[in-house]
């Protein structure tokens, strides 16, 4: 989906006319607006069928409806695509900054992939948000778990490693990260994230994958028990001893 997602995007960027921001700008966020709706409609249905199939593999009794969460309000969307081509507009010399000099083709490249990052964390948001709606609602589910891939940065995987305690700050680890503020903040993700949501139900057993267990070890042993400092200690600590460090993390 999100391939697709992103082609489809590229294939907006034709709206843009450099000579007429003021005028094609507005039309872009429109037709971007416009698409990220369906595709979080889908994004959606994604999730609740796969929460379905969770439940039903967890031989979960009862029936269950997975309620779908709403589109990203108009106002989220325009925000996010006004600050990924922020530097595309014209600016006195004195005014600018490095990035704001670029010639134009360098600015819109990278408008474009700041976009491309914003929309796909809008529309994979709202599947996460429909798995998380899912677990908070259904009697059965007493928690969920969050997934993160080998090439995760360091808050991700910190948070794959906490397991199956997510259902409010306290739980997740708030006392890790001082930017969680509310419950909600417990499944904060960031642009380009890839990162899913898991549910866990009574009585079903989740364990940590291997690489996760392994992030879990590195956490205790280098970064638990200093607060304020955990995430930089993690950090720190995986790209010394994390099997699969990020490109440039050393």
């Amino acid at each position: 989906m999100t391939t697709l997602l992103l082609r489809d995007l590229r294939g907006l960027r034709r709206l843009i006319d450099p000579a007429r921001l003021q005028a094609t700008i507005p039309t872009w966020i429109e037709a971007v607006a416009a698409m990220v709706a369906r595709y979080s409609e889908v994004s959606a249905t994604l999730a609740a069928d796969f929460y379905d199939a969770e439940r039903e593999a967890a031989r979960v009794t009862g029936s269950f409806t997975v309620p779908l969460t709403d589109s990203p309000p108009d106002r989220q969307i325009s925000s996010s695509l006004r600050w990924a081509t922020k530097d595309l507009w014209p600016r006195a010399e004195s005014d600018a900054t490095a990035a704001q000099l670029e010639p134009f083709d360098v600015r819109l490249e990278a408008a474009m992939a700041k976009a491309d990052g914003a929309v796909q964390k809008l529309v994979a948001d709202r599947g996460r948000a429909t798995l998380r709606q899912a677990a908070d609602d259904d009697p059965r589910a007493v928690a969920y778990a969050r997934v993160a891939a080998l090439g995760a940065c360091s808050f991700c995987k910190l948070m794959a490693s906490r397991g199956a305690v997510f259902k409010n700050a306290r739980t997740a680890g708030r006392d890790a990260n001082d930017l969680f503020t509310g419950d909600a903040s417990v499944v904060k993700f960031h642009n380009n994230c890839h990162c899913g949501i898991v549910p866990v139900f009574r009585g079903q057993r989740f364990d940590l994958s291997p690489h996760a267990t392994e992030w879990d070890r590195i956490y205790r042993e280098y970064a638990q028990g200093h607060p304020g400092q955990q995430l930089r200690l993690f950090r720190q600590a995986l790209a010394e001893h994390d099997s699969n460090p990020l490109p440039g993390s050393i």
